[in-house]
């Protein structure tokens, strides 16, 4: 079978990209389109694929300030040529992927992370113009701009033929927003690599919990950073993003922000924290669930993915985790109490079983299976 690979923009490797990372293993010879890319930023499995780019790649800057560039998304999208020889198109796509055009008469599935979020459902997470600022020129123009990039990605949805979903969450969300039926296939978590420390290593669990994030607004990290200011707790914050400035200086001494790091440096931070903190709104969540393939129990909020991932330990049974219900470090906290006084309700066995419900090998062979069934029916 032989496909093309679009994806929205290649500067990191996060959730998105290690499902991409499957598919450039499992189909090197595919083609894979973007808008963007910062050579160096992904896996080898990626970088060494034949690499397709916009004009969007020629701007200055691009790399570091792409999401001011969302107005010119939809011309650079269209203007990707795929060749016509492929027997399917997969876009995977929380932005404007999955709007290029496939060749006549060729399937296009969308692996779809979420409808686009600056148009649709958290806009003053990614553009916050404040409420002084919001009826004048500055906040009617973002509204404008993204109302129509709202309605051009209602209007192309049509360019897919097939949806899958990585949540039922998003699958609701895809049926909202585009009125489409979508197929649920969770995205994969590298259970062979997210392991709990070996019993002869000598690791053990300590005083300090963990966030592992893009430091972007809707990620809430910085609840986490309250919760502990606020309570004294120690917090290691693994991450970068545009929002790592302002959460430093959040910071209380008890809080370390450590910036990005490497996939083994989170493995041993996820082998040894207390537990982990994922206090957004997700539409599926990784992290959670390498937090589980590595013993780690998950303070979550109660809503999005996690709900799909985490099992919240009651007072009658065991789980791998807690929720909170609200977006407060009040609420957070709260978790985070109950937690430390009946943390023998969380069950470590139970959440490496959970976790390898979600290994990379059935996502490969889930999302194959559907691709091929797509190709042989067109």
């Amino acid at each position: 079978m032989k496909i093309a690979l679009i994806h929205d923009w290649l500067t990191g490797m996060r959730g998105g990209e290690k499902c991409l990372e499957v598919l450039c293993r499992r189909f090197p010879e595919a083609r894979l389109f973007t808008l963007l890319r910062k050579p160096g930023s992904t896996s080898p499995a990626i970088e060494r694929m034949r690499i397709t780019t916009s004009f969007l790649q020629r701007l200055p800057g691009a790399t570091r300030h792409y999401r001011f560039l969302l107005p010119l998304m939809p011309s650079a999208v269209e203007r990707l040529e795929i060749p016509g020889d492929v027997d399917l198109v997969l876009s995977l796509s929380h932005a404007v992927a999955k709007s290029v055009k496939p060749p006549p008469g060729v399937p296009h599935v969308c692996y779809c992370f979420t409808p686009m979020r600056y148009a649709w459902h958290r806009r003053a997470d990614y553009f916050c113009v404040s409420g002084r600022f919001r009826r004048t020129p500055i906040g009617v123009v973002r509204n404008a701009v993204l109302d129509r990039i709202r309605q051009w990605d209602r209007d192309r949805s049509d360019r897919v033929t097939h949806f899958v979903a990585i949540s039922r969450t998003v699958a609701d969300r895809i049926a909202e927003c585009y009125g489409r039926p979508s197929s649920v296939i969770y995205p994969p978590v590298d259970t062979r690599f997210y392991t709990p420390a070996p019993p002869s290593g000598g690791v053990g669990r300590e005083d300090f919990y963990l966030c592992v994030s893009a430091l972007v607004p809707y990620k809430r990290v910085d609840l986490a950073i309250e919760a502990c200011n606020r309570h004294q707790r120690r917090l290691v914050v693994i991450g970068d993003g545009p929002r790592q400035r302002q959460l430093a200086r959040q910071a209380g001494p008890t809080v370390t922000l450590t910036g990005w790091l490497g996939n083994e440096q989170i493995r041993d931070h996820l082998r040894r924290a207390r537990a982990l903190l994922f206090p957004g709104n997700e539409d599926f969540g990784i992290v959670p669930l390498e937090a589980q393939a590595c013993g780690a129990p998950v303070i979550a909020l109660g809503q999005g993915g996690a709900t799909e991932t985490v099992l919240p330990a009651n007072e009658r049974t065991t789980g791998t985790g807690w929720f909170f219900d609200e977006q407060t470090p009040e609420s957070l906290y709260r978790a985070i109490e109950r937690f430390e006084t009946q943390s023998e309700r969380f069950d470590a066995h139970l959440s490496r079983r959970q976790a390898e419900r979600f290994a990379m090998e059935r996502f490969e062979r889930e999302l194959v299976t559907f691709l091929e069934q797509v190709a042989e029916a067109a």
